[in-house]
């Protein structure tokens, strides 16, 4: 996580070096042209800023996520880029460029809130009360269409793609820590 960090702080400084000319690959929405910048714009960023509000949420989130194996993990941050992109491609306001690893911030913290329900595992569980109790009403936050100076759509399907990925990449519990699978009811 340190080096994916890492890459996001060099491009906005080759960003900022070259007169913002990264910024191009945001996500304009409804232009066929704009799919090809899908995966791009999740690691462009306007301003120092804005990378650095990225940053301690993703070193954080993206750390836990990758305690359940690197390729899960690589599995679960492509679908969050991808289905975020393309939400922000559909639904984001005309004449308006989105870019920014938020929309997997947000896609990781609702992967770790639920996985560990999904996965039926005790720690995990835990670890997702603790991620929601600490950055749960900043996530709500940055959710609400009232707010206008982030991509709220970005953020929306970002947490929606994270909690899609804890389903579709879910691992069935065995051994300790597990929680048993409910027995059912017999007359």
């Amino acid at each position: 996580m340190l080096g994916w960090v890492a890459l996001l702080w060099i491009l906005e400084a080759v960003d900022a070096a070259t007169g913002h000319s990264l910024d191009t690959f945001g996500i304009e929405p409804r232009r066929l042209g704009e799919l090809l910048d899908v995966v791009p714009a999740s690691f462009i960023h306007f301003g120092f800023g804005h990378v650095a509000s990225n940053s301690v949420p993703l070193l954080v989130f993206g750390f836990l996520a990758a305690l359940g194996g690197l390729r899960r993990f690589a599995a679960v941050a492509a679908l969050i880029i991808v289905v975020d992109g393309l939400g922000i491609w559909l639904v984001a306001p005309d004449h308006s460029n989105t870019a920014g690893a938020s929309g997997l911030v947000f896609g990781l913290f609702g992967y770790l809130l639920v996985r560990g329900f999904v996965d039926r595992r005790l720690l995990d569980i835990g670890a997702g009360l603790v991620i929601g109790a600490t950055w749960g009403s900043s996530i709500l936050l940055g959710i609400s269409p009232a707010n206008t100076s982030v991509s709220w759509q970005g953020h929306l399907f970002g947490l929606a793609a994270g909690v899609a990925a804890a389903f579709v990449f879910r691992r069935p519990a065995r051994g300790r820590g597990a929680v048993p699978p409910a027995r059912p009811l017999v007359p």
